[in-house]
Order: structure tokens, then C-alpha cells, then sequence
């Protein structure tokens, strides 16, 4: 997934945005860029690779710096990996005060459509992105307009989700943003306000964000921040705090992130265990009307993706022991593009890690028709926008995920389920030593993965037997089939062999 990064500043902005760009290199990407407003002039460099090739031209170029500007990993759709389809991208004379610059998350399902209209009016394209097109589209209603209205009319023509940053040369101290169904975050700071797609990006900086909602239209400055409805009609959006801290960015000592985050496990587990049961989340479930509600619930339609789907698999086993109901999992864009019939006293739930996946999000969406008794986000984002449209979010409290393959995230959206399912059967009417039990197996569990983690050098001298291996079959029965299909999954997504998993039979 892309990332985007935006600054106005009363000192030099590109430490800030290239600190953020190092910060989002975990998303995945294939090229980097940077543009910033400078005497009313857009400057711009762009790499393919990695941001530490973009750095060594930052730092090579000279005068490379400004106030205000923009910056972008690009995980590559539309075109290939290259310079010229790396963004910021660029609409007007270059150099010149009319100039305007773009960075991009998302895909435009119509852009071909908008690409011809455009190349009538005479604009020429210099890549084959989807991105070069809003950009261009920005610039031809920007005549006799603020860039604010631009925009407002250029949301309008868009179909598909996305966010975008966007400076121009004529107004060098703004950078404007919008979002529909892509994340984008305003970050406040002193003297000085961000733009990002994840809020970790700007972890060094602040701890407090205004999480944008679709349609919204903000503009920052280093003075101020400020909020528009898609009507533009000035709006105020909560100020909220993160519990996200910057040493999660820091590998502390591990050889990488994902091994950081597979000893981090018996802690997430713990940290589950002690919100739910003991802690600050305790009967956060069972609020707003959720314990009659739960007592009615007959069926539960469960939603997810890739890592997450396996974890709900792994629930469905669970709910149906504790609470004796039925529940359904559905891959979310299987779910998003079925028919779904419409299920008396039924729950919804949509699990993802980051609470942005474009599929749940869409599942969730649809849910919110389907009269269920409430729609659950399991999610480790509170500020995401999966948290924020369900009727209630858990938070799994893994902590950033870094690594590309998820491991803590995984573990703790498994403890977080497990949880859920007690409670829900809790609620129905379970015998209290079956609760007991369950709860027993849960809080012994962080010492007996310790115990498997003390066993690192001994499992790492079992892998050599697998050496030159080109394919490898994951096995698994009942609550253990799920868990093989994440195997075999880890296996094909870190060593790059070929893995299937079935069921053992």
C-alpha cells in the first residue's frame, strides 16, 4: 500500500517528511518522492528503490529545502516501477506559479475514462499512473478557484477509494488533503501540522491526530489546521490522543522486526487478557445495551481477509463451543459481492489488523444494511476507520505491526476472539466451569509460548533438514486446519516456497 506524508512548518520540512517516509518503508514499495513549495515554485525529486536512494539525492541536490511540502512510497498498480511513474506528480508549467503537485493512496477505478477527457483538453501525461490524472484534473478546475474548491469538484468525478496530499507553487505555505475510503490523518504539533495515511509515520512528532472522514476536505498550515464537509462547510472533527509509542519503530536489539514481534507474543497475550478480564477495557464489550443484545444473538456472520480470515476460522470453532450458536465466515470480498439473505438476531463481526483493509471495510458497510442485532470491529487501529464505523470496536493492543508478515497481530486477534467467545457464551448462559477453564487455558498460555520461544536455537537447527526444499504441505484437524493455513501461508510470504495446507482428514 502506498504511503503519504505532509508538512507545513516554520523550519525546514524535509527531515520531517523523509523521517516519515523511513518510517512507512514496512507498507512495501517500489519507488519514493518528495516536492516542496519554495518562492512560488513546486521542487520535486524522485527515485526508484529504496528511500535511502531518494535520501542520497536529497542530499546531493542543492537549496533542497522549504517549509511546506509533500512525500510518497509507491507500491506500483498503474505502471510500472520506475521514476516517471513515481509520485509527486505534477500538473501545470513546470517552475512556474501555476504549478501544482500530487501524491496519491488508493486506486481510481475510472481514470482511463478521465484520461481521454483530459488529454482532449490538451494535457499531456508523462506516466502511466492513475494519480497523474487527479493531479491533471486538479489543475483544469483550478482556473478562477482555490484548490479547495478544485478538489471539491474533482471528488465529484472520482470513482474508487483513495487519499491525497496536494501543494501548489502559488500558495506555498498550505498543503490541502482528502480521503474517501482511504486512511489520511491530520497530526498537530507546535507551530508546525502533518498529513499522513498512518498515523506512525509522525510518531516522533505528536500523539495527537484528527482522524479525517470520507469527503472531507482539510487544509493545514504551520498556525493552523482546518476541516470542510464535502460542501465545503467548516467542520470540527476529534482530537484524539495515540497510545502508539516510538520505540514500537525500533527493532530494541532483534536481528528485524518480525523476530522483535514473535517474542512480543506472550506479552500481547497477557495485555488481552489483562483489558478483557482484569484491566481498563474490562465490560467494554458489554456496554450501550450490548449484554441484552448478545443474550438475543442466534447466528454470528464473522468477515475477514488473508491473516485475519484464518483467525476467524480458528473463532467460529470457538463461538460454536462456548455459546452453541452458528457462525458464518466469509472471505470480506466474497461476503462484499454476494448475495447475503438477511439472518434474524444476527451479529456481525469484521476483523483486520489495521482496520483499513478496502474488502472488510466494504463488508462492514454492507452490513450496516442488513439490520444485524450491532457490528463489531476486531481491530488493532483505534483510530482507523474499521474502528470507527463499527457499532462497537475491540482493540486487540498488539502495537504497530512492522514486519510484512503478521505474527503479534495474529496472536492477539486469536486472544481477542477467544475472549469475545467466552463472553458471548458467558452471556447465553455457559457453565461457570467451562468459563473457569477457558480463562485458566488463556492466562497460562504467554508462559508456555515463552517456553517455545526458549526454544529458538534448537527449532532453528530443525529447519536445516528443509534445505533446498521447493515445496512444502501444512496438515491440520478441527482448530488446527486454520492454523496450518497461516503456516503454509508465513511459508510462502518469508522463504518464498511453495506451501499449500489441508485439512488432515
Amino acid at each position: 500500500m502506498c504511503g503519504i506524508v505532509g508538512a507545513a512548518s516554520n523550519r525546514d520540512v524535509v527531515p520531517i517528511l523523509m523521517d516519515g517516509l523511513v518510517r512507512l518503508e514496512y507498507r512495501g514499495y517500489d519507488s519514493a518522492g518528495i516536492a516542496l513549495t519554495k518562492k512560488n515554485k513546486v521542487i520535486r525529486l524522485r527515485q526508484q528503490g529504496k528511500v535511502a536512494t531518494l535520501q542520497k539525492e536529497v542530499t546531493k541536490a542543492t537549496d533542497f529545502s522549504g517549509e511546506c511540502g509533500i512525500a510518497h512510497t509507491r507500491w506500483a498498480t498503474h505502471g510500472e516501477p520506475s521514476e516517471k511513474n513515481a509520485h509527486p506528480h505534477v500538473s501545470g508549467d513546470n517552475y512556474s506559479d501555476n504549478e501544482i503537485a500530487l501524491v496519491h493512496n488508493g486506486i481510481i477505478e475510472n481514470f482511463e475514462t478521465l484520461r481521454q477527457k483530459l488529454s482532449k483538453q490538451g494535457y499531456i501525461f508523462s506516466s502511466k499512473t492513475d494519480s497523474e490524472v487527479i493531479v491533471h484534473l486538479i489543475h483544469s478546475y483550478r482556473q478562477n478557484r482555490t484548490v479547495t474548491e478544485a478538489i471539491s469538484m474533482v471528488a465529484k468525478d472520482l470513482e474508487g477509494d483513495y487519499s491525497i496530499a496536494v501543494i501548489e507553487a502559488k500558495n506555498p505555505g498550505v498543503v490541502i488533503g482528502t480521503r474517501n475510503g482511504a486512511p489520511l490523518i491530520i497530526g498537530v504539533g507546535l507551530n508546525e501540522h502533518y498529513f499522513a495515511s498512518d498515523p506512525g509515520a509522525l510518531v516522533a512528532l505528536t500523539s495527537k491526530f484528527v482522524v479525517l472522514k470520507d469527503g472531507d476536505i482539510a487544509q493545514i498550515t504551520k498556525e493552523a489546521y482546518t476541516v470542510f464537509n464535502n460542501n465545503l462547510e467548516p467542520v470540527e472533527r476529534e482530537t484524539r490522543k495515540s497510545t502508539i509509542k516510538e520505540g514500537s519503530y525500533s527493532k530494541e536489539g532483534y536481528r528485524h522486526f518480525m523476530e522483535k514481534e514473535i517474542f512480543e507474543q506472550p506479552e500481547v497475550i497477557r495485555r488481552a487478557y489483562g483489558d478483557y478480564i482484569t484491566g481498563a477495557i474490562q465490560g467494554s464489550f458489554l456496554k450501550d445495551g450490548a449484554e441484552l443484545a448478545l443474550r438475543n444473538v442466534e447466528h454470528v456472520q464473522i468477515c475477514a481477509c488473508g491473516t485475519s480470515y484464518y483467525a476467524t476460522m480458528v473463532a467460529k470453532l470457538w463461538l460454536e463451543q462456548y455459546a452453541q450458536i452458528p457462525v458464518t465466515v466469509d472471505i470480506a470480498s466474497e461476503y462484499r459481492y454476494n448475495t447475503t439473505p438477511k439472518i434474524k438476531n444476527s451479529l456481525f463481526i469484521a476483523v483486520s489488523q489495521s482496520g483499513e483493509t478496502a474488502d472488510t471495510l466494504a463488508a462492514l458497510r454492507k452490513a450496516k444494511d442488513h439490520n444485524y442485532i450491532s457490528t463489531i470491529a476486531v481491530c488493532n487501529v483505534l483510530e482507523s476507520s474499521l474502528a470507527r464505523e463499527a457499532d462497537r470496536c475491540l482493540p486487540t493492543s498488539a502495537g504497530p505491526e512492522i514486519g510484512v508478515a503478521s505474527t503479534k497481530a495474529f496472536v492477539s486477534q486469536l486472544a481477542t476472539l477467544a475472549l469475545m467467545g467466552i463472553a458471548v457464551g458467558d452471556q447465553i448462559g455457559i457453565s461457570k466451569k467451562t468459563l473457569k477453564a477457558a480463562l485458566s487455558q488463556i492466562k497460562t498460555l504467554p508462559e508456555i509460548i515463552e517456553s517455545i520461544l526458549g526454544m529458538s536455537e534448537e527449532i532453528e537447527e530443525m529447519t536445516w533438514g528443509l534445505d533446498g526444499k521447493k515445496h512444502a504441505l501444512f496438515l491440520g484437524r478441527g482448530l488446527h486446519y486454520p492454523i496450518a493455513l497461516e503456516g503454509a501461508l508465513k511459508m510462502k510470504e518469508i522463504s518464498y516456497i511453495h506451501a499449500e495446507a489441508y485439512p488432515a482428514g
